[in-house]
């Protein structure tokens, strides 16, 4: 599995969401909609990290599951900034390019965690 990458990424995107938070704030923009993604970008490595103490392995894909809904959530956010000029193209080339490379990580470890969990896929979906 992809844990130290996926951990590693997860916490640069936090990092890099909050600065960028900062950033439009210092603009004087709109803190409503700078809390939604400062909200959901930080959740998704604090749901990964809450994975690796996961209880049983339905907790662990549970959390990792949570994290990609952030992560989608973090796209939307993104593009709403980039629709209505709060962020720049190539700030927001940047942060989606780094939010799409953790959702595919994302996306590879539940299937990972599912295939390898006694009886296959649980029924659960990604």
């Amino acid at each position: 599995m992809k844990d130290n990458q996926l951990v590693t990424l997860s916490k640069s995107f936090a990092v890099d969401i909050i600065k960028l938070c900062d950033c439009i704030k210092a603009r004087e923009k709109s803190n409503a909609v700078i809390s939604q993604l400062l909200r959901s970008g930080t959740s998704i490595g604090a749901n990964i990290h809450e994975a690796n103490y996961a209880a049983s392995r339905a907790d662990f894909i549970n959390k990792l599951q949570i994290a990609l809904k952030e992560c989608y959530e973090s796209d939307y956010w993104l593009d709403i900034f980039k629709e209505s000029g709060i962020i720049a193209d190539d700030e927001y080339s940047r942060m989606f390019s780094q939010c799409s490379k953790l959702r595919k990580l994302l996306i590879a470890s539940i299937t990972t965690a599912k295939t390898n969990a006694p009886g296959g896929n649980n029924g659960a979906t990604v």
